[in-house]
């Protein structure tokens, strides 16, 4: 399998298979909706846009960056988000870099969204579809985030690996993701709207067992959990 690892501002044209990774933190908190029990999560292009989606269906919820705002009924971060019942609802997410890379591959045949909590799950997906080329697309901090650049390397490397489960030592990918910026700005409080364990819980490998797949559907870009059966 050919792989490529691309910052979202240097894809220049749809790749068959992307697989948009970003950790700290929008794809761990999408896994975890999830978890919680959401049916799916639409990707908005916009702050205005997701608004304008939760408008019109209020029965959805509004995730964003940052600290609470108006409209909005949730932030981006998993230990937040954990104790949150998302029963049966649709979830819009606007993040400042995961959701910008989903929707910029919104053309390709297959987009998984990745974080380490579903790295397993992504590799199996890959394995099954037996693509010849996979692009990763890397959303964090245009595309030099260790903590992306690590998750993807991981899955790439146990996506090549046949299904064995005693492959890839995740320790040095999980290593590398703790010493990044991004780790270190949710730890010292830089960034608004965090909890204390989302490091810690961005840092969890195969925690759920379901890769998140996104396509469009009609004008929107959704995606939904997949797991071995789905």
């Amino acid at each position: 399998m050919d792989t490529r690892f691309l910052g979202t501002a240097d894809l220049v044209e749809a790749p068959s298979v992307a697989v948009v990774v970003d950790v700290m933190r929008a794809f761990t908190v999408a896994a975890w909706a999830f978890a919680q029990g959401a049916e799916k999560i639409v990707l908005a292009e916009s702050l205005d846009g997701a608004l304008a989606l939760k408008a019109r269906h209020p029965d959805w919820a509004a995730l964003k960056d940052g600290p609470p705002a108006p409209g909005f009924d949730l932030v981006n971060s998993p230990g937040l988000l954990r104790s949150v019942d998302l029963r049966g609802r649709t979830v819009v997410q606007k993040t400042t870099a995961g959701t910008v890379g989903a929707l910029a591959v919104k053309e390709a045949s297959l987009v998984l969204c990745a974080g380490f909590v579903v790295a397993e799950a992504t590799a199996r997906l890959l394995r099954a579809h037996s693509s010849d080329s996979v692009t990763f697309v890397v959303t964090g901090e245009d595309g030099q985030a260790d903590e992306d650049l690590a998750c993807a390397q991981y899955i790439a490397r146990r996506a090549t690996e046949a299904g064995t489960e005693a492959g890839t030592d995740a320790a040095g990918f999980l290593r590398r993701a703790a010493q990044s910026r991004a780790a270190a700005e949710l730890a010292e409080g830089v960034r608004q709207g965090v909890h204390p364990d989302d490091v810690a819980l961005c840092l969890e490998v195969d925690r759920f067992p379901f890769a998140m797949v996104a396509a469009l559907e009609g004008p929107l870009m959704v995606f939904r959990p997949r797991g071995e059966s789905g």
